[in-house]
C-alpha cells in the first residue's frame, strides 16, 4: 500500500462549500487516509489550513480547531533545520517554490510515495516523491 502525503487543498476542499466535486472528492480521500492508515501530513500544512480555512473560507475559528485536531490523529511531520535546508534545495534544483519544497522534504521525511497536490505538475516526481492531482479528470 502506498503512502501519502496531503497538502493543504485537499484539507480546504473537504470544507469548501463552493466546489462540492472536489469537497466530495476530498473527503473521500482524507476518509480513505485515515481507514488505511497510510495518511501523513506536516505541521506546515496543518497551520496552512487553519489559516486559509478561517481566513479565506470564514470557518468559525473553532470549527477550524476541531478539524486541525481531526488531522492530527495522521501522521504528523515536525519541520526542522535539516528539512528547511532540503526544501530549498529542492526549491534550487527543481524550480519550484519554498513552502512547495518544503511539502516534499516532509512527504520525503515520513517516506511517502506520493503527494495528493493540485498545486505540482501531476504524474512529475520530485526528491523521490510521485505528485499525483487527485482532482483532476481522468480519461
Amino acid at each position: 500500500m502506498s503512502k501519502v502525503f496531503l497538502d493543504t487543498n485537499v484539507v480546504l476542499y473537504s470544507i469548501d462549500r463552493s466546489s462540492p466535486r472536489k469537497r466530495d472528492q476530498a473527503r473521500e480521500l482524507l476518509r480513505a487516509a485515515a481507514e488505511q492508515g497510510n495518511g501523513a501530513i506536516s505541521a506546515q500544512v496543518l497551520q496552512e489550513a487553519y489559516v486559509a480555512g478561517t481566513r479565506k473560507l470564514g470557518v468559525d475559528p473553532m470549527t477550524m480547531k476541531q478539524i486541525v485536531a481531526s488531522l492530527g490523529n495522521m501522521e504528523v511531520v515536525i519541520v526542522d533545520a535539516p528539512m528547511v535546508q532540503r526544501a530549498i534545495d529542492l526549491a534550487i534544483l527543481d524550480q519550484i517554490s519554498f513552502w512547495d519544497g518544503l511539502i516534499l522534504a516532509a512527504a520525503g521525511a515520513a517516506q511517502c510515495d506520493i503527494v495528493w497536490t493540485e498545486d505540482l505538475s501531476d504524474g512529475q516526481t520530485i526528491g523521490g516523491v510521485r505528485i499525483e492531482n487527485p482532482f483532476k479528470a481522468r480519461p
